[in-house]
């Protein structure tokens, strides 16, 4: 198993495989509803929208896949020259978001066979990819060891709007729901878990509990809480978001996740 990602309905789970194939289960039944074909070696990112699921593989190639329809996929993108390992779709539907291992990002219309826009201005891959909930066309990217970098672009003007040098290799970036904040996720050579304020990128929190490459980052269904997966072989739980109408429900005084939330906010 190489990526999982839950369809919008949150009854599909898709699973991409080092294979190259992409596995659709029915989580209410936990059966296997279809194995779907298209790519020649694993598959690292996958990305839902409300119709179509995107898987993007080592072989380079990007496959758009309806399960309604009886193909394996719909269209297959091809620009990117290394490993696809960051996907995204934008809130909107409109947009699909791609990094490589060819320090490129590219941005692909929701019917396009070529980018409508491609950046180049990460000097390292790009896996760590987010769409803003709070303005559209905004988006985060950030850049692997050598760039260090989130970069914010306006996708509908085609314009970098801000950059920020994190300090270590960019894995991860989510945004907040509930106010315009984001967290990231780092790995060489620190290893933190940071909060910034959009768009003025302040700190609001440095976290450093994990001592190898933060991988991996999931948000709750609130937007309160984060867990991130690390290299040391944990699993942390975080509280570093508001939740809805800037109220917390972290209210165990003892907890660790209040204690928490009491040194964010």
């Amino acid at each position: 198993v190489c990526s999982v990602a839950w369809s919008h309905r949150g009854k599909e789970l898709a699973v991409g495989s080092c294979s190259g194939q992409v596995e659709i289960y029915d989580t209410q039944t936990c059966k296997k509803l279809r194995t779907l074909s298209g790519h020649t070696a694993r598959v690292g990112c996958l990305a839902w929208n409300s119709t179509l699921l995107s898987s993007g593989s080592r072989d380079r190639t990007i496959c758009n896949r309806d399960l309604r329809a009886k193909e394996n996929y719909v269209t297959q993108l091809n620009s990117h020259k290394q490993e696809v390992c960051g996907l995204r779709w934008s809130y909107d539907e409109m947009q699909l978001a791609s990094g490589g291992n060819d320090n490129r990002l590219f941005i692909w219309g929701a019917g396009s066979s070529q980018p409508l826009l491609r950046f180049s201005d990460h000097e390292a891959a790009v896996k760590a990819i987010a769409w803003s909930p709070h303005q559209r066309g905004l988006l985060a990217s950030g850049g692997g060891t050598a760039d260090r970098c989130i970069r914010f672009w306006n996708t509908l003007t085609n314009n970098a709007v801000n950059c920020v040098d994190t300090g270590s290799q960019v894995c991860n970036i989510a945004w907040s729901k509930n106010v315009n904040e984001l967290v990231s996720t780092h790995g060489y050579s620190q290893h933190q878990i940071v909060v910034w304020k959009y768009p003025s990128l302040s700190r609001l929190a440095t976290l450093t509990a994990h001592t190898l490459r933060v991988l991996y980052l999931a948000v709750s269904p609130s937007g309160e809480n984060i867990v991130t997966g690390a290299g040391d072989e944990t699993l942390r739980f975080w509280s570093v978001f508001p939740g809805p109408k800037n109220h917390s429900t972290n209210v165990d005084s003892g907890g660790a996740l209040s204690h928490r939330a009491m040194l964010i906010r």
